[in-house]
């Protein structure tokens, strides 16, 4: 019996740790399912025996005067048509005797169940999540979708490394739930827009041999927490694989690297789909529409807003106020949120500590096209994101204290921090240089204040809904990868705060374009934005370039392009832009010789996006003000006269947009000199030449470029970042 023992004893511990061994080998390796990877829900069209071939014909959304109209009608204010038909009624009904036939506003107003204010992420996202649910709801932006804190992130979709890290040591349960929800909210992000978002492997460089089991565990319990929702696991490369697949880092003191996955995104084209698709629900989303008050009922609770259509001051008008009635106003307005609290109460304490986050733009060959990288360590102890994105490099970012204002301005020293950051991680043959900075840009970030932490790093990029005693419902705080679990939880409490009932959607729209195939959603009135895909992704896969190169003769670059901003509304974009009279490409005039962005793309943002200013095109639907502020500058001329042709401006709208529009640029890290220049001098060439400093600056010398002055608020010499006792965390 003690021989038997002493023999089966060894052989049941080898196959447990085998069978131990063979586990985390398979969690590791596992097939996994890649976003985006999957064939198009709906096939592309096929030519038929005659070689013709028919488009898709998708469905439109409504006009923005026909939003408008919707908006006013909530109000009781009539529609021409409207009037015209109720004064031919009068005529009817005037022999009626007794029966009095005059209707009032009350009679005709159709009173919206929840008031959205903020077009960004959080507020577009609220948007369709209450119109999947069946309610009649409206969404009002001051300026453009996406104009404020969502087209100015680092273009990730991910959980956070950095707060699993402070999760684990800190033991906060915040922290690891924040990720956690993170992980889950980007698994939904990449399935439900794959032509916007795809996965991105990131490099962590190990300097130290002892740094590799932290990381590697670190990185392991990341891809642990994803679970199903993962979409790589990560892996450790030695000195030289790590070399090989990022060529641009610096060599000495590299022990290896360990790449883990995340998600990465186009930010302002998202947001611009929520809103599009939240339309084509049925959502009455305008943007250009400022709120100048709430309006209150008898008893002082909140039942809509007075507002006013921007567009008509733009134009030379005189902007009428009107007012949209909603049982319900969310309060969603990202960085500006207090402004909007205290319209309803001026002595409301503030709830949001704004943060600003500088990036800059480099051109491509500082990173590897399908590779970013995160420094851990820089000189202060944050974190730096370096990462591929539309064929140039983002870089960043900072995090101080910062005034909030509509268009912030990233400094000189901020910019000059970043650079030095990176100085220390790539190659030293290698010339980081001031004049490689394309565009830079500063974000404000919307975070919830905390009286009790120490400075905004220890503020958890968390969410907060709170409502105030006259009704006022805000949703303030969190982040891009999260967006969509906020709108759920904001309209979740609006239902209860507000007594709204939901309901099925039983004919939704064929966003997808054929009748043939529904969305995968089952629109029952519960949530279900987690399977709703967006605008554009029913029919998109990543061989769609193809057929748009064969049928439209497209430029290689610009049908891949088209396809991963528009997903299948590619097959309008294209159809919408002219012919080259060239042999090849056949379709498709450039904006800019540098970008592959096209003609078409301003008049499909113009009639499908509501674009309604030069920098609602250069900024948020191509993303051309964020890769280069000089090539948007010498790409102005060519939007203004599109759009003149699409919206029949007149010369002083077309003066209005060029003098806004530069100034924008002028945040988008235009050089100073560069804001006196006219439309003439871009047209003849002058744009690009440069004064003796700048003509130092790109000729490979390295100096300040004379950019605006920065909105943050930190002291000349300091680092860009967050001390103990700034005002932020008071």
């Amino acid at each position: 019996m003690a021989a038997r023992s002493r023999l089966f004893r060894p052989l049941l511990y080898t196959t447990a740790a085998a069978a131990f061994g063979g586990g985390i080998l398979y969690i590791s390796y596992r097939p996994r399912h890649i976003p985006g990877s999957d064939p198009a829900v709906v096939p592309p069209p096929k030519y038929g025996e005659e070689g013709h071939l028919e488009p898709p014909r998708f469905p439109l959304v409504k006009t923005r005067e026909e939003q408008i109209a919707d908006l006013k009608r909530s109000g009781g204010v009539k529609s021409a048509l409207e009037k015209s038909k109720s004064f031919l009624g009068g005529f009817t009904a005037a022999g009626d005797g007794d029966k009095e036939q005059e209707n009032t506003a009350e009679d005709h107003a159709e009173i919206y169940d929840l008031l959205v204010i903020g077009g960004g992420a959080t507020g577009s996202g609220i948007a369709l999540d209450a119109a999947t649910r069946g309610l009649r709801v409206a969404m009002v932006e001051r300026d453009d979708f996406a104009s404020g804190t969502s087209s100015k992130s680092t273009k990730l979709v991910h959980g956070g490394v950095r707060y699993l890290e402070k999760a684990v040591w800190e033991l906060d349960y915040n922290q690891y739930k924040l990720v956690k929800e993170a992980l889950r909210e980007r698994k939904y992000f990449l399935d439900t827009a794959p032509h916007l978002s795809s996965w991105l492997p990131i490099m962590i460089p190990i300097q130290k041999w002892w740094q590799a089991p932290y990381f590697w565990a670190g990185t392991k319990f990341y891809d642990f927490l994803a679970g199903s929702e993962g979409i790589e696991s990560s892996y450790f490369l030695t000195k030289s694989r790590a070399m090989d697949a990022f060529p641009m880092l610096r060599r000495d003191n590299l022990f290896g690297a360990l790449v883990y996955y995340d998600g990465a995104h186009n930010d302002s084209r998202m947001n611009v789909s929520l809103a599009m698709t939240a339309a084509l629900y049925g959502a009455t989303v305008v943007n250009h529409v400022e709120v100048t008050g709430l309006e209150k009922d008898a008893t002082g609770k909140i039942n809509g807003a007075r507002v006013k259509d921007l567009v008509e001051e733009k134009d030379g008008k005189k902007a009428q106020e009107f007012t949209i009635r909603a049982k319900g106003v969310i309060n969603a307005t990202g960085p500006f949120t207090d402004s909007i609290r205290k319209m309803d109460d001026q002595n409301i304490n503030e709830i949001v500590a704004p943060s600003s986050g500088v990036h800059v733009v480099l051109p491509g060959y500082y990173s590897p096209s399908k590779m970013g990288l995160i420094d851990p360590a820089t000189s202060d102890g944050r974190v730096i994101f370096f990462l591929p994105w539309q064929g140039n490099t983002i870089a960043g970012t900072t995090d101080a204290p910062t005034n909030i204002v509509q268009n912030p301005i990233a400094g000189e020293e901020e910019i000059n921090w970043i650079l030095s950051e990176i100085r220390g991680y790539l190659a030293p043959d290698i010339n980081v240089r001031r004049g490689d900075v394309l565009a830079a840009w500063s974000g404000i970030r919307p975070l919830v204040k905390d009286p009790k932490s120490k400075n905004t790093e220890s503020l958890v990029r968390n969410h907060l809904i709170t409502i105030s005693d006259s009704g006022l419902l805000t949703c303030a705080g969190g982040k891009w990868t999260t967006y969509r679990q906020m709108a759920e939880e904001a309209v979740d409490e609006a239902l209860k705060t507000y007594d709204i009932k939901t309901h099925p959607l039983v004919e939704g729209p064929h966003i997808s374009g054929t009748e043939m195939m529904d969305d995968s959603a089952p629109l029952d009135g519960t949530c279900q934005t987690h399977q709703v895909r967006l605008v554009g992704a029913h029919g998109f896969s990543k061989t769609l370039f193809i057929n748009l190169i064969q049928h439209f003769g497209l430029e290689n670059i610009v049908a891949k392009h088209l396809c991963e901003s528009y997903g299948d509304r590619a097959w309008t974009v294209a159809a919408l832009s002219s012919p080259t009279e060239q042999r090849y490409p056949v379709r498709g005039i450039k904006i800019s010789p540098l970008y592959p962005f096209v003609d078409g793309e301003v008049r499909y943002a113009v009639r499908h996006e509501y674009a309604q200013t030069a920098v609602d095109v250069l900024a948020r639907r191509t993303r051309l003000a964020f890769l280069n502020a000089q090539a948007a500058l010498e790409a102005l001329p060519t939007v203004i006269d599109l759009m003149t042709e699409e919206l029949k401006w007149d010369s002083k709208r077309r003066d209005k947009e060029w003098k806004d529009s530069v100034q924008f640029l002028a945040s988008m890290g235009l050089a100073k000199s560069k804001l006196k220049v006219t439309r003439r001098d871009v047209e003849r060439g002058k744009a690009g030449e440069y004064d003796e400093h700048e003509r130092k600056l790109y000729s490979r010398h390295d100096a300040p470029a004379d950019t605006m002055e920065s909105d943050s608020k930190f002291q000349s010499g300091e680092k860009p970042v967050l001390k103990t006792d700034s005002p932020v965390n008071k």
